[in-house]
């Protein structure tokens, strides 16, 4: 965070809120200027209290804060525009977006850029935009911003560019490779498509599916493994 102790009015949305105490939460905020932050709202949860429906997910605000260390507190809270209307699948689309950043991004790290792809990201959700696209489109902008990027432009062991009609196999650890054997169980693709989801270019079915099978491997890597709620909530629906 800036060496500042006293923020105002900085352009926000929440990530997550959880009680605290009797009366007060605490919020995971993304910001524009000062990344992911952690905030104390003293008494947002009193009845009478300003901050009462206005400290919620998809929410443009304008937060103000003072303090430093991991937890900061909140003195005001503004609405910055209108809330994106999420339900159903978008609503779990949201979520999930933000537990992926709650749990990838370090606190008091700004990422300006990824704020406004994110920005972006809620308005076509909410505006009926076709979903998977645009997961994946932020996915591909999240792991660049993180330096976590893939190289879907070359081999990874002759660094020569991808051949269209060649099939290449991805190693988390490594890149890509050229398959040996196309049919193999692992993570193959043809050139041609992997050229596609680094241009973020999904028209097509099969590009879109392979580009989820890809980054769902890639963020579980830097995951640590470890599971999103999001993905085991949608799934259970799913069955339901």
């Amino acid at each position: 965070m800036s060496n500042s102790s006293r923020i105002d009015l900085n352009p926000a949305y929440v990530l997550h809120t959880r009680a605290y105490r009797e009366t007060s939460q605490i919020l995971d905020i993304f910001s524009a200027d000062y990344g992911r932050v952690g905030l104390i709202a003293r008494g947002a949860r009193r009845p009478k209290s300003s901050l009462r429906g206005v400290l919620n997910p998809f929410q443009p605000l304008r937060l103000s804060w003072s303090g430093r260390g991991e937890l900061a507190t909140l003195r005001e809270a503004d609405l910055g525009g209108l809330a994106a209307v999420l339900t159903g699948d978008r609503l779990m689309a949201g979520f999930y977006v933000n537990e992926l950043l709650l749990k990838l991004l370090g606190r008091n790290d700004p990422h300006p850029d990824l704020f406004a792809h994110y920005i972006s990201l809620i308005a076509g959700i909410g505006s009926g935009e076709p979903l998977e696209p645009m997961l994946r489109r932020f996915e591909l902008q999240l792991l660049s911003e993180l330096g976590y990027a893939i190289n879907l432009d070359n081999d990874a062991l002759t660094h020569k560019p991808l051949v269209p009609d060649q099939y290449y196999e991805f190693h988390t650890e490594v890149g890509l490779v050229p398959a040996v054997e196309p049919q193999s169980d692992g993570l193959v693709f043809p050139g041609a498509t992997l050229l596609a989801i680094g241009r973020m270019q999904f028209e097509d079915e099969d590009c879109l599916h392979a580009a989820k099978c890809l980054l769902r491997s890639v963020l579980n890597y830097h995951l640590g493994g470890k599971g999103l709620q999001t993905r085991r909530v949608a799934a259970a629906m799913k069955r339901t």
